[in-house]
């Protein structure tokens, strides 16, 4: 037979992940690991101080860009009213300079000669406020549209801030039992990664727990490419999982990958494992994601013989051997073996 080592994972499982451009990520609020949730529950609340100042800055440049809009359009106002005026006064000048050179022979050639003079002056006052008026429209129109933008850019900049005070709160999608992932962050090197837990800082799309479909478990673990020829889909297993102990629970090999892969994480150098994937046949409500679990197949049946783990047998001058615990002391004995797993082997005799 042989034992694998492996870890408990849902078929399916939706992971949640903190919130990208939300700024400063610290956990406030965090659901307990193994607790059950409904749709729409808050599992993870972020500190959002900075946020909410963030909020309030943009609110008060929005109430500024606001007030610089409404006075522009005022002095806009009063400008197009002033220019109204002096443009009548224009008018009215030229009209009065054309009265007096229609008097004709009623006045002096020298009084008829000034009266064209005031027609041409008043007619020059007259394009030069007319340009002056294009020339304010233009500067009014280019000062209005840039505090508009402004407003424009405190409304996006307040919005996003507001989305993402609510990205804070994140909610489950679904019911499901709650599973907290390690922060890598955290751990070291040699050392596993803690979980997640209140008071941690996270970042922009770390995934922070997951909420598994329990309604399907397998068991994944790594093959030796030496037994891979020993298993096949479909072969029954045994799995122990040590933080449910006391049950042996049936599985099945669901799929073996069909290339290996190095692994680095074992010794030097480093072997080449394929991928075993078990699915378990009994389900119990204890059973969690994470857990360890150790996988016992059967590959060949050999009725009546004596089974000892293949650790316990030692070489000494060319013969086998394993010791024996008699009381407090272990005796030498020579034992002749028929067949060798990795795991066990069968002995023959002695």
């Amino acid at each position: 037979a042989l034992e694998l080592r492996g870890e408990i994972r849902p078929l399916k499982s939706i992971v949640l992940s903190s919130p990208m451009q939300s700024g400063e990520l610290q956990i406030l609020k965090l659901a307990s690991n193994g607790s059950k949730v409904k749709a729409g529950d808050i599992v993870v609340q972020f500190d959002g101080t900075t946020l909410q100042r963030t909020i309030q800055e943009k609110q008060s440049e929005l109430k500024q860009a606001l007030a610089e809009i409404e006075q522009a359009n005022a002095q806009a106002r009063i400008a197009n009213e002033q220019n109204a005026t002096a443009l009548m006064k224009a008018k009215y000048d030229i009209e009065r300079a054309k009265l007096d050179i229609n008097k004709g022979d009623t006045v002096s050639r020298i009084e008829n000669e000034q009266a064209k003079l005031s027609l041409a002056d008043a007619e020059q006052r007259l394009k030069e406020l007319e340009e002056k008026m294009r020339s304010d429209r233009t500067s009014a129109e280019a000062d209005l549209s840039s505090k508009v933008r402004k407003r424009e850019k405190a409304i996006f900049d307040l919005k996003r801030a507001e989305e993402g005070l609510e990205r804070l709160q994140v909610k489950a999608p679904t019911d499901g039992v709650v599973n907290i992932l390690p922060n890598y962050r955290s751990g070291s090197i040699m050392g596993s990664s803690p979980e997640f837990r209140q008071g941690d800082r996270a970042w922009a799309g770390a995934a922070i727990l997951e909420l598994p479909d329990l309604s399907s478990v397998h068991l994944l673990a790594r093959l030796d490419e030496s037994d891979r020829s020993r298993l096949e889909a479909g072969q029954a297993a045994s799995v122990r999982i040590e933080a449910v102990p006391g049950n042996d629970f049936k599985a099945r090999i669901d799929s073996i990958s069909m290339l290996a892969r190095v692994d680095y994480q074992g010794t030097w150098p480093p072997p080449r494992n394929f991928d075993l994937d078990l699915v378990l046949l009994d389900l119990d409500p204890r059973i969690r994601p994470g857990m360890t679990a150790v996988a016992r197949i059967a590959t060949e049946r050999i009725p009546n013989v004596v089974l000892v783990p293949s650790e316990a047998i030692f070489q000494r001058d060319g013969a086998s051997v394993v010791y024996e615990l008699d009381g407090s002391e272990f005796h030498e004995r020579r034992v002749q073996i028929s067949k060798r797993g990795k795991e066990q082997a069968i002995v023959a005799s002695g």
